[in-house]
């Protein structure tokens, strides 16, 4: 339920009981005028129906500013045209990965967060491509950079930002806290104050914010307020797993994270009913699960547990694993649904895969990625192993082959990953490399040094044409092909991001499920041969309703027999439906 089923007196109870929590020493009623203040006027008094504020035509690109270049050319100039030209009638919203002046981890690190970066361009190009695209944001809320007004001001002491950072004694036994990389997790800082020791979850340069002071959070809901006054309708909320810290816990996924993030979608919703939150928690499946709360935190939690065991499904051909995981998930809350993806500009998350996969196979796989020129990067665990983290590999290149080594079908392992993403329960969301069958680019990996830059590729708009245009190639099979399924999934009400799903057991070389439209008018069975082998389906085991008439919606071809048989090739997916709506 949406904030505008509220009367503005129970908005103003509802973020009171929740600032009362999180800020039991602090007066509530100022407290509470201030977060009104800090998000901003509204923009609309619209009232949303939860199974409104998304649909089967919704599908999100994510992108760098920067990922394609011209010379002499704004890179967000470029990005427009090129989306304009080639995407703008594919996809629904664009995810902008963060366009502001940073200082490291390719924009991760702000240094501003009211200032779009000037070697990108500026808020009126922000502005110009949510015009064209819903748009989605990233707020960085865990950490900023070092370079930040903030951080300088609290070295010397002066306001914004003396108290906005978490300090900790480097003496206190922290090995319990639980974070996502293997450097020291303290940085030793001189302030005015004398030596201080600050918290760093994931580098040095990305200082940890103290939400433990009700300025930062004032702070943050200004930043949100900004973005959605330029146009941003989704918020990212990144890392927001590890937001709030206390000293004797492991300070991720603590009590008042949630608070936090329900008082966040309270006063987003407030300011515009259509605006959204997603959370982004590169963690295990069930932790993961908790950030839609009661249907009142994040709308849309990132699936992060698909991709590793779409890319294990298709390297094993067995998709145990993952049937098994989908029959364990549940149907997303009221006002709420999965953001699906198989790739992004990280690697490929290891975590969410814990307690799904058999140590036996995450070492198989890790192993076969390797082979395909991935790296593996690791996290240090509370006993002070290295673990693995995250692949960071092309998907591309994660298909080059299978278990078995490197062959022919790359393009249709990859085609096939992600007709199964688009069919799955919520929405999809494809990395802008995936479209292109990019490579990894080794190049760019061995000049910084970073393993994530093995799958951050900066394409020149001439390059990229000619990869896209060359016939026959990997980047206009593919390219030609998504843009086509994506289309063709807008248009088929069965694939409403909270329609029905539900497993079907066939053998594990096949992966298949099926989905029901919420008014039940149609019905896609969504079928795919996971192997480098033909294999035949009965398609009496489907029960197909024998009065109605079935067809496959990616071949367009009809199903004449009920009860016959049909052979996939190698990778080959089948949609086969019984409605039809024109395109």
């Amino acid at each position: 339920m949406t904030t505008d089923f509220l009367s503005l007196d129970e908005l103003h109870c509802k973020v009171h009981a929740l600032l009362e929590t999180l800020y039991p020493n602090r007066d509530t009623d100022e407290l509470t005028k201030a977060c009104l203040d800090a998000i901003g006027p509204r923009q609309n008094k619209d009232v949303v129906a939860p199974e409104r504020l998304w649909s089967e035509k919704d599908s999100l690109l994510i992108t760098y500013g920067n990922s394609v270049r011209e010379a002499g050319h704004k890179p967000l100039d470029t990005l427009q045209n090129f989306l304009h030209d080639n995407l703008q009638n594919v996809f629904s919203a664009v995810h902008v990965l963060p366009f502001f002046p940073h200082s490291s981890d390719d924009g991760f690190a702000v240094i501003d967060y009211t200032q779009v970066d000037p070697e990108l361009g500026d808020w009126d190009d922000i502005n110009a491509l949510s015009h064209d695209f819903k748009l989605m944001a990233d707020l960085v809320i865990n950490h900023v950079s070092s370079q930040s007004l903030w951080f300088r001001n609290y070295q010397y002491g002066k306001d914004p930002g003396r108290g906005y950072f978490v300090e900790a004694d480097p003496n206190y036994d922290l090995s319990n806290v639980v974070r996502p990389r293997t450097s020291p997790l303290l940085r030793k800082t001189e302030t005015a104050e004398g030596i201080k020791h600050v918290w760093c979850t994931f580098s040095h340069d990305q200082v940890d914010v103290d939400f433990r002071n009700e300025q930062v959070l004032l702070e943050y809901l200004r930043i949100i307020g900004r973005y959605l006054d330029e146009g941003a309708q989704w918020i990212r909320l990144d890392a927001v797993a590890f937001l709030w810290k206390e000293l004797g816990t492991n300070c991720i996924h603590l009590p008042q994270t949630h608070d936090v993030v329900k008082l966040v979608r309270l006063l987003t919703e407030y300011k515009n009913a259509h605006a959204l939150l997603i959370s982004e928690t590169n963690v295990p499946n069930r932790e993961n699960l908790t950030y839609f709360g009661n249907s009142n935190e994040a709308h849309i939690i990132y699936n992060f547990s698909l991709p590793p065991l779409v890319i294990h499904a298709l390297l094993a051909g067995d998709c145990s694993y993952l049937k098994s995981w989908m029959m364990s998930m549940p149907p997303s809350p009221v006002g709420c649904t999965y953001l699906n993806f198989t790739a992004s500009h990280d690697g490929i998350g290891l975590r969410p895969a814990e307690g799904l996969l058999s140590d036996g196979e995450l070492q198989q796989m890790l192993g076969t990625l390797e082979s395909f020129g991935g790296r593996i990067s690791t996290r240090t665990d509370a006993e002070g192993n290295e673990k693995p983290y995250e692949a960071n590999i092309a998907l591309f290149d994660a298909f080059k082959g299978t278990y078995n080594g490197t062959d022919k079908w790359q393009v249709e392992r990859l085609i096939c990953s992600q007709t199964i993403m688009l069919a799955v329960e919520g929405i999809p969301a494809f990395y802008i490399h995936t479209l292109f069958a990019t490579p990894n680019d080794e190049d760019k990996l061995e000049a910084t040094g970073h393993n994530r830059s093995i799958n951050r590729r900066n394409w020149s708009l001439s390059d990229l044409q000619a990869r896209i245009d060359e016939p026959g190639g990997p980047g206009q099979r593919v390219f030609d092909e998504l843009r086509r399924l994506i289309r063709l999934r807008s248009h088929q009400p069965a694939f409403h991001p909270n329609a029905t799903q539900f497993t079907l057991h066939i053998r594990p070389e096949i992966f298949a499920f099926w989905r029901q439209s919420m008014r039940r008018t149609q019905s896609i069975f969504c079928i795919y041969n996971l192997s480098d082998q033909p294999q035949e389906v009965s398609l009496s085991d489907l029960n197909l309703i024998s009065t109605e008439t079935w067809f496959d919606l990616i071949s367009d071809q009809p199903i004449t027999d009920l009860y016959g048989k049909i052979t996939l090739s190698p990778y080959q997916a089948l949609w086969l439906t019984n409605y039809n709506e024109p395109l």
